[in-house]
This record gives structure tokens, sequence and C-alpha cells, in this order.
């Protein structure tokens, strides 16, 4: 017998409701350390960029708050047999965060710096909570966190870096059975040195970045937030990291190059202004040619957009529009 789809009652779907009208914006203003293994670089220059808005299904943000909870649990567990965890900043109750020295736009926060693991009972560790399926559980009992989920491995290198610590405690709770995994992870300089070029690379390049997949079919892009702008079947959202005019700056902030130069606030960022034009690159279009006085682009078919012509909020429906026409 087929098995019969979920029924909801008003109850549950109230509930289910409670958590998208809570849902945060998952646009980070920085790069982070948690998404630096990657491996489509294209993809991650995207994600600093704003280029897409990432939406979750209210049953997938209640899975976010049961890792969170997790996190929490795993630390106290901690605790109770003895090691030290350091979870908060003093001084004012959050995170420990750590920024890049060298640039500005790369940082991130650790769950916990502990000291006093039975393996090691005089070295401080990073310590990385995570949650896990079964199958990436037993894929990390089997293989090590270095080869089965690389994007935690080179999430721990880097903040090792700006813990300038030389070990990180890595423990993932299966979600099935509740096992606990742990394995340490040693410090590999060279390798974290390539992460941070690779930051830098993805933050300070104009224009998108080398993408990892070969067609819009390849396996790698199916679950992308990006796929479709990627491979040219839509435009990024409209905000000021997508405009032409701005600017990420060494010192963390972002600069509007659009009359005299000045910074923008993430709000501003977010929100855009109507002298937004898109980078060229994002457009799926043939580029004609830029009036730098006029501040506007021109693609194929006579398409300009700026200030005084297709404002970007509309450039969409008017490509459609013209393609339906011709």
């Amino acid at each position: 017998m087929a098995q019969l789809p979920i029924q909801h009652t008003p109850t549950i779907e109230l509930l289910y409701k409670g958590y998208a009208d809570r849902a945060k914006d998952f646009r980070r203003p920085h790069l982070g350390a948690s998404v630096i293994g990657k491996e489509c670089p294209r993809a991650l220059w995207m994600d600093f960029r704003w280029c897409s808005d990432p939406r979750f299904e209210s049953r997938i943000l209640r899975l976010f708050e049961s890792g969170y909870k997790e996190e929490d649990r795993i630390i106290e567990n901690l605790r109770s047999v003895g090691i030290t965890i350091y979870s908060r900043d003093p001084t004012d109750g959050s995170q420990i965060n750590f920024n890049e020295e060298e640039f500005g736009h790369f940082s991130g926060s650790v769950d916990g710096i502990g000291i006093g693991f039975p393996e090691a009972p005089k070295t401080f560790h990073v310590v990385e909570c995570k949650t896990s399926s079964k199958k990436l559980y037993d894929k990390l009992v089997k293989e090590g966190v270095e080869k089965a989920k690389n994007q935690h491995y080179c999430q721990m290198q880097i903040y090792m870096r700006w813990a300038k610590l030389d070990r990180a405690f890595y423990i993932v709770c299966c979600k099935d059975d509740d096992r606990l995994y742990g394995e340490r992870v040693y410090f590999d300089k060279d390798l974290s040195d390539r992460l941070v070029e690779k930051g830098r690379r993805v933050i300070y390049t104009p224009t998108p970045l080398e993408k990892l997949g070969e067609s819009s079919t390849d396996f790698r892009c199916k679950f992308c937030d990006h796929a479709d702008l990627c491979w040219g079947k839509s435009l990024p959202l409209v905000s000021c990291r997508t405009c032409a005019f701005s600017t990420p700056e060494v010192d963390g902030t972002w600069t509007c190059g659009r009359g005299e130069k000045k910074v923008i606030s993430e709000f501003e960022q977010k929100t855009a202004c109507e002298g937004h034009v898109f980078i060229p690159d994002l457009v799926p279009l043939l580029l004609i040619g830029a009036d730098p006085e006029m501040g506007t682009i021109e693609y194929e078919g006579g398409i300009i957009n700026g200030p005084g012509f297709v404002l970007s909020v509309d450039l969409e429906k008017e490509i459609m529009k013209r393609n339906k026409q011709s």
C-alpha cells in the first residue's frame, strides 16, 4: 500500500508559519570561515556578493535550530567531564569571533576554545561541534573529517590560524542515534595560507570567479542557491553588492563610487538605490558599452540599465518582454 501523505493540522501549520515569520536574513555581511572550504569559487563569490537570498522551508529552519541546541548540549557535556570550554566573549556574552588580520570582510565565530582533553590535557584546542545524518557520520568514522567533510576541516584550519593554536577538537553528534564522534585535527599552515588567499580572491575580485560545474545539469550545481543565475537563467538580487559602482575595501567597509565616494552601511547595501546598475558579467546579455557620465550600461537589443532608463529592479521583466517580441 502506498504511504499516505502527511496531513498537517492547523496547529502544525501555525508552528511552521511561526518559523517562516521569524526567519532571519541569511545573507552574511562577511565571508565566513565556515564556507571557505566550498569547492566552487563562483558560488563563494556569489555568496559574498549576495547574488541570491537563500530561502529555507520551515522544516529546515527548525532543523537548524536543533543543530544550534545540540552545539550547546555538547559544550555542556564536555564541561561535565572536567574539560574547560570557553564559548563566550566575557565582555559581552557573544560568541568568540575572529577576523583575518591581513584584510577585511573575512571572519568567523568558533564554538569554543577548550583545554583538558584526555588526548592532550595541557593543550588548548579550537572546539567545533556539528550534527550529521547517519550516512555522513558513518563516512566520518571510516574516512576522517579531512576527506569526509573537507569544508569543516578547512573551517577548523582557519580558526586555528586566527586563534594561534595548532590543535582542534572536532565532535559530531549523529542525529539518528545520538552517537558521538571525536577527532583531533592538526594545524596545516600551508593549507591555511592557501585558504586565506582564496578568501582574498573571492572578496576583492570585481567579477564572478570560475565555476566548478561543466553544465547546468552538473550534479555539483544541483543544490546550489545560484544555479539559475550562474547558467544565465535569471538575474541576481538587487543590492549594492551586485552593483558595478560598489567596492569592498581592505578595512572591511563597502563604498559606493557613484558621485562622491562614500561608505555604505549593511542596511543600505541590502536596499540599494535607484542608481544601481548590475555588474555586467551577471547579466545574460551581450555588452555593448557604458556611459560613465550617465552611470549606465548598454546591452544588445537597445537595453540600457541605469537611471533614466531601465532600472535594475525592472531589468529581468524588460529582458523577458524583448525576448517575447523577438
